[in-house]
Parts: structure tokens; sequence; C-alpha cells
């Protein structure tokens, strides 16, 4: 028998009463403040969001506190805070002595789903304190309170600590696989020829397209910004399409060209590339370029991810508000030319380490939902309990 069972056995074996929140705590609204009145400081101001909206100098509540989002598409969304905050559009619950702040704060959390079916009203939606207030709350004496907590604050900290070790263990394949990536190649122990990129191939741009001629189907191309979000080493099938009517105003890569973005928002983005290895050709936005080439395709884009790359990369980066590289400056760019076997040699040792890395990544938030849904599981029976008659 757990602590918790013989508590309850010894406390409260008839079972625990079942109370309004609103008889128990101190329910009370927010003040509300625009971001033009804030004044810059370090006071989180709670309003409809899952994090502060921005910070005050000015707190209007101490110590720790639990807040409830009053409006939005977060509206009902509980948090915890243990610092002064400013509780804007939303309110705050200040538990009697009867009920311990976090007690009632895992409470809540058990019945989140409830709260955000609490939602009410037109355009934007809001949660307001007296639909809260009537929920009914069990509250076993303070003792099996604090026992509760206890169990439930160290399930949060193993569920954190291995979060963290799940992220490190990723960021360390990451690093692992840029060492190895990087040091593929340098060829420094072997007499490579490197030649400038206008030497083994050429560059082309594409054409403009926008969002108004996406189509469901019709010409598979792709998009300078998707580079950087959709798209890793190399793709056979495209994200975007453009209507079929609109073919004859664009450009194309072919089986083996290298896509690259010219533009992007930070120098590190402009020149993120993907190799196109599909059966047919596909269209490429205005601000792309494309590499045409006899290299193994998955070479080329490899070596646009390495660190040597890059510096040198950086340095025709033009640093307007968005940045730019053109043909020119990717012409002269150099890149390493090893034998088509050793090429082929590189692309399966990193294909290697990508499939890895991508394992963890996809692997890391099942495994996090996974450790989420045991505690959620195991908070859910230690907050329920026996109403007594």
């Amino acid at each position: 028998m757990s602590r918790i069972e013989e508590l309850i056995a010894e406390l409260c074996p008839e079972g625990v009463a079942f109370k309004p929140l609103g008889e128990v705590s101190d329910i009370k609204r927010g003040t509300s403040i625009t971001k033009s009145a804030v004044t810059p400081g370090e006071i989180p101001v709670i309003a409809g969001g899952r994090t502060p909206a921005y910070f005050h100098n000015v707190s209007n509540r101490d110590g720790a506190t639990i807040v409830i989002a009053g409006s939005g598409a977060y509206a009902g969304f509980v948090s915890w805070w243990d610092q002064p905050t400013f509780v804007s559009d939303a309110f705050s619950i200040k538990p009697q002595d009867t009920l311990l702040a976090k007690y009632c704060y895992y409470w809540l959390t058990s019945i989140q789903q409830t709260l955000h079916e609490l939602k009410s009203g037109g355009g934007v939606p809001h949660v307001y304190p007296r639909d809260v207030s009537t929920l009914r709350i069990p509250v076993p004496p303070l003792d099996i309170q604090r026992e509760i907590v206890k169990v439930l604050d160290t399930f949060k900290e193993l569920e954190a600590e291995l979060e963290a070790e799940l992220r490190a263990e990723l960021e360390a394949r990451r690093w692992q696989y840029k060492y190895y990536r990087d040091a593929l190649f340098a060829f420094s122990d072997q007499d490579i020829r490197w030649a400038a990129m206008a030497e083994v191939g050429e560059f082309f741009r594409g054409r403009r397209f926008t969002k108004a001629d996406y189509a469901d189907a019709g010409v598979p191309c792709v998009h300078y910004g998707e580079i950087y979000t959709q798209y890793g080493t190399a793709t056979e099938t495209t994200v975007s399409h453009v209507r079929a009517d609109f073919a004859s105003t664009l450009r194309f890569a072919k089986q083996g060209d290298l896509i690259i973005a010219g533009v992007g928002e930070t120098v590190e983005d402009v020149g993120k590339a993907v190799a196109w290895i599909g059966s047919g050709e596909v269209a490429i936005h205005d601000d792309c370029f494309a590499f045409r080439h006899s290299l193994n395709p998955r070479f080329v884009s490899y070596y646009f991810q390495t660190t040597a790359f890059h510096t040198e990369k950086n340095k025709f980066v033009a640093r307007a508000k968005v940045k730019r590289l053109s043909a020119e400056s990717l012409a002269k760019l150099t890149i390493p030319l090893p034998s088509p076997e050793e090429q082929a040699r590189i692309v399966a040792i990193l294909d290697k380490f990508d499939s890895l890395v991508n394992e963890i990544l996809i692997g890391l938030p099942a495994e996090i939902g996974v450790r989420r849904q045991q505690y959620a599981h195991y908070r859910d029976r230690l907050l329920t309990f026996k109403e007594a008659t």
C-alpha cells in the first residue's frame, strides 16, 4: 500500500468532500493592459496565450499563482507561476486554507480539456470565472494533498530530465553528423582537385509564381521557402504544385539538378539546397537557382551543408533586409572533385548518419508523448477520489 493509500485509509476511508471551486478559492479577474501601456521589464504579462504576451515592470500578483487564460484560441489554458506576474486578459485562482495551491493546479491540469470546453462567445471565445467557479474539486485532508503534490512534483522533474536527455542525445548525434560530414569533405590527406562551380556546371534562375498559382494537383514546384522547412538533402516529390495551364511560363529543374535558395531572412538560410532526384521535371521559383552538373547529386547537396561551403558562401551574401545570393557569386564558389567512386562512398556514409538523426528526430516527439501520457494517467489516478456521502 502506498503512502497516499495509507493516508486515505486513515483520514478519509468513506471518501472526500467535493466542493465548488469558487467556495474554496478566490477567483480574481486580471487587469487589461495594452502593449503600448507596458513599460518594458521582467514581469510576465499573462493574457490569452500559453506564454507571456509581454514583459512589464509592475506586477499585480505575487508568489505562487494559478492563472487561467480568459480569451482567444487558448482560452481556458491553465498555468503555474512561481514569480510575480501581471495577470491581464486572464484570471487567477488563489486557494483558501483547505486547499493547497499546487494541488489545485494539478487538479486543474487534469481537467484541462474541460476548461477549454467552457469557451463561449462569438468571434473571440472566452472562458469566464463564473463558469470555472462551479467546477467541483475533491478536497482531501491537507496531508493527502501534500503527498500528492510531492509525488507529482517528483514525476514532473523526472519527465523533464528524460526530455532533456532525449534532446541532448539528438543534439549529440547532430554534432557528430556535422563533424564527420565536414571531415569527409576536407580531403586533408588526399590530393583532390577543387574547382569553381562554373567549371563543373551551370546555374539558371527559376520563374516567378505566387500562392495564387498553387493547385492541389498540377505541375510539381519548389518554392525557395520550402527548401529551409520542407526538404532535406534530396527529394523525388514536392509538397506543392502550380496550375497546369501555368506551365509554359515556368522554368524547370531536371533530375540530378541541385535547387538552391537564393534569398532568406538570415545569411545561414541563403544557399540551402536540395537535390532533385525525381523522374520528371520540377518548376522552381524565381528566388531559386538550379545547378546543372554531372556530379553525384547527393554529393553536391551534402557539400552545400558543410561548414566550409557556408564559410565561403557567406562572403558573397548581400546583407540587406532580405539576404540574397546571385548566380554569379554561386559560380565563383569552389567544390571538391573526387572520383565518382569516392563521391558514392561519401554519400553512403552520410546517408546512414542522416537516417540515424532523422530516426531520432521522428522518435523524439513520440517518446516524449508516451512519457507525458504516462504522467497524465498517473496524475489522474492520484486525483480521483470517492465522494463522501
